[in-house]
């Protein structure tokens, strides 16, 4: 019965895979909304793009090295994800830079996800706090 479920779960993700591909519509950068550019211009301003992609509710932004940078339709940022290096700190709210340096001393921010219910964090030694928008912390995963 597992294998059946398992089965049905992967054809259905196959078929509904390109259909959300579909969507994705390669831009310009001139394209994404100002809000957009301008954060992009002020902190990946030595990087070009790789990719811009946009679909109906939101923006990425694909570098060569590796970063992705993902804005909602307004162009104000969703998720940075820098992979290796660090996420700009002008990018990255006072109360949770505090909260890092102070816990985790010696660790950078690789990504930084925000959405209506807070911040998700990702530490380049794996930890992965959540804030709640009062920048309290709510989760830790390891």
């Amino acid at each position: 019965m597992k294998k059946i479920i398992f089965i049905l779960l992967a054809l259905v993700s196959i078929i509904c895979l390109p259909i959300k591909a579909d969507n994705d519509k390669v831009i310009t950068f001139n394209q994404l909304p100002q809000k957009a550019q301008v954060m992009l211009k002020k902190n990946f301003e030595n990087k070009v793009p790789l990719v811009i992609t946009a679909d109906w509710d939101d923006y990425k932004v694909m570098y060569q090295s590796g970063e992705k940078v993902e804005f909602d339709k307004n162009g104000e940022w969703k998720e940075i994800d820098c992979k290796t290096t660090q996420v700009p700190v002008e990018l990255i709210p006072e109360q949770i830079k505090a909260h890092v340096n102070a816990t985790f001393p010696s660790t950078t921010i690789i990504k930084l996800e925000r959405d209506r219910r807070g911040y998700s964090v990702k530490l380049n030694n794996g930890m992965e706090p959540e804030y709640n928008r009062a920048f309290q912390l709510i989760d830790l995963d390891d």
